[in-house]
């Protein structure tokens, strides 16, 4: 597999990234050890997890995916590029969240003891906090970077002032900056066109999107009614933002224009899917997530397809109007 700048900095990271959200929950240990198997045979170096995954599970399984991933890393630490994020709760005391330096210092050493391993090479806030002042959350994160702790510092779900804000603020205080951005991103959801990604472009952030399957909604298996058992948009507490964002009567629509593109074009709707996201050359690596490893190893084969021009022009077309969040009103 391709492996590209990530961002402004020297490193290279795998053209795609494997999102590990459902292990631990969706995906049992055998399961998402066959997964990371998967991802590491096609080529996947870039590895993006959090302390508090498996999001949307019980608080006592809190933790428990990096528990995972560290079980099978074992001897492979140095084949694969470790993410994680913190801000979401861990635990159930008011300073066991959030992007205060207690909380970052904390996650972090929560993360390297979960994952067995002596640094992170990537860690991000997972939203914004509106009650740290950003100066706390970027001194720390710097702490951390300057302590050998964590390799680059980057953010995720922040909007596009927060973002510039945040960059501006650690150029007055001499510390190290967010190197990248994780935000939502695919053919139902394309907000950040308008501000963040030219951000990142004019900045040199390295952009590392997740859902570009929109939670599986454009993979076409599900259908309009009852949301899908067994699926995000039925399982532990993320059910609900997942119907929110997806579960909508006009992308069921949407969905099935684009399962006509992609059959004339001989692709999957994953593999489509995929590959309008890899079209976007502000883009470094998309997050690939999987409750199986087969569907890893489909959406991989994106790589092998890119879209064509007129292909690319009729998907931008027909999911226009994704660009400006009034779907669900």
């Amino acid at each position: 597999m391709e492996h590209v700048m990530f961002g402004r900095t020297g490193l290279r990271v795998s053209r795609l990234t494997l999102g590990t959200m459902t292990f631990g929950w969706q995906c049992d240990e055998e399961t998402s050890f066959a997964i990371m198997d998967a991802a590491v045979e096609a080529g996947i170096t870039l590895f993006d997890t959090a302390d508090a995954y498996p999001l949307g599970a019980p608080p006592d399984q809190v933790g428990r995916t990096e528990e995972i991933i560290g079980r099978w890393l074992a001897s492979r630490r140095v084949d694969v590029l470790l993410a994680s994020k913190c801000f979401y709760p861990t635990g159930p005391r008011p300073w066991h969240q959030g992007n205060n330096r207690h909380n970052i210092r904390r996650s972090v050493e929560g993360s390297l003891r979960r994952l067995g391993v002596d640094h992170l090479d990537l860690h991000q806030i997972h939203a914004w906090d509106p009650h740290t002042p950003i100066d706390e959350t970027l001194s720390a994160l710097d702490d951390l970077v300057r302590g050998g702790l964590v390799r680059y510092a980057g953010c995720s779900n922040l909007l596009a002032y927060q973002v510039a804000r945040s960059l501006g603020r650690a150029e007055v205080l001499g510390v190290g900056r967010f190197e990248s951005v994780q935000p939502r991103y695919n053919l139902l959801f394309r907000e950040i066109e308008r501000e963040l990604l030219p951000l990142c472009a004019e900045e040199s952030l390295a952009v590392i999107p997740y859902n570009p399957l929109a939670g599986g909604l454009l993979t076409g298996k599900h259908q309009p009614g009852t949301p899908t058992p067994g699926t995000r948009f039925t399982l532990g507490l993320a059910a609900t933002r997942y119907q929110e964002r997806y579960w909508h009567d006009a992308m069921f629509a949407t969905v099935d224009r684009l399962r006509t593109l992609a059959g004339e074009a001989g692709l999957t709707m994953a593999q489509m899917a995929v590959a309008w996201v890899l079209a976007n050359p502000v883009v470094t690596s998309p997050i690939l997530g999987a409750s199986r490893p087969e569907q890893l190893v489909e959406a991989v084969e994106a790589i092998h397809h890119p879209l064509e021009a007129d292909l690319k022009s009729r998907l931008d077309v027909i999911t226009h109007e994704y660009r400006f969040g009034d779907h669900a009103r």
